[in-house]
């Protein structure tokens, strides 16, 4: 090889620190969107004004989201609960009859809180965990408790406030 093709070729070192850059970009943009909401649910077909008639000729359903029940009582296990992730919330019923509800976002890192078991909501993605009855923290991570969400109660019907 002539004197020019060795001042062009790059050193053993330049080549591992480029390919040590690139792997550590790499690594930051998958960082980069950790803990991102998924995108928005597409709309729900909306009924036409005054609202559709009920198929038995009872009253309509209503068609508003928010009006729309979320759950029943009875599908809120006792001394657990269920993650509605689509509406942010997570619904708990520490002892019979009385219904909590927190913010789905764990504080820690911001991901969606995975599932309610042994009377406890659990985020999987550091495994923090936080209390049914009253959203506090159990298990860290994360250092602050899981805000409360409103939901009321209707009969057996549970909505969003």
């Amino acid at each position: 090889m002539s004197d020019v093709d060795e001042r062009h070729r790059p050193s053993r070192r330049t080549v591992l620190a480029c390919a040590g850059a690139a792997g550590a970009g790499a690594l930051l943009t998958g960082c980069q969107t950790y803990g991102e909401a998924a995108a928005p649910a597409p709309a729900a077909p909306q009924a036409p004004a005054g609202g559709a008639a009920a198929p038995s000729g009872g009253v309509a359903a209503p068609t508003d989201a928010a009006a729309a029940a979320l759950a029943t009582v009875a599908d809120i296990p006792v001394g657990g609960g269920k993650v509605f992730a689509a509406e942010g919330v997570v619904v708990t019923q520490p002892e019979a009859g009385t219904i909590k509800a927190f913010s789905a976002k764990c504080t820690h890192a911001g991901c969606t809180v995975s599932e309610v078991r042994q009377r406890a909501i659990v985020c999987r993605c550091h495994n923090s965990s936080f209390d049914i009855a009253d959203g506090a923290v159990t298990g860290g991570p994360a250092r602050q408790p899981l805000p409360a969400a409103g939901v009321t109660v209707d009969g057996d019907s549970i909505r969003l406030a």
